[in-house]
């Protein structure tokens, strides 16, 4: 199984070890191919250093129509700090194993969507995932 395609703005969960347990919302995870992610995390997160220390994660996502999956694998630092974003850092997650947790028996009909109440943080948010898309194609 490869990957979905998701909208911009789904709520991803990175959930990372080096420690107990921690899970986080992430908003930029951008599919990078069929079983690659990149996403960004800020320089000051817990959840990058955990990365660091146990580069084991999950990344749940769940968004309206079929995309209720689990992506199990290896994340690693591509680029710090990302393109002229000061404070964010890319991150790659390379895809061991995709759980889908979708069944015949449910529909999702609308998944958690990052809604910015802050206009900067909006356009930042925005350039964040452009930059990722084109570490992407660089890759």
């Amino acid at each position: 199984m490869d990957l979905p395609e998701w909208p911009d703005g789904t709520v991803a969960i990175l959930v990372t070890g080096g420690g107990p347990v921690h899970a986080i919302p992430v908003s930029t995870a951008v599919r990078a191919g069929p079983r690659s992610v990149v996403f960004a995390l800020s320089s000051r997160r817990e959840s990058l250093r955990r990365v660091r220390a146990e580069p084991r994660v999950a990344l749940a996502l769940l968004c309206e129509g079929d995309v209720a999956i689990t992506a199990y694998g290896t994340a690693a630092v591509v680029e710090e700090p990302l393109r002229g974003l000061d404070g964010m850092v890319a991150v790659a997650l390379d895809v061991d194993e995709i759980a889908d947790h979708n069944q015949p028996r449910f529909e999702i009909e609308a998944g958690v969507r990052w809604r910015w109440t802050d206009p900067e943080a909006e356009r930042r948010d925005a350039a964040v995932r452009a930059a990722l898309r084109q570490l992407t194609r660089l890759a």
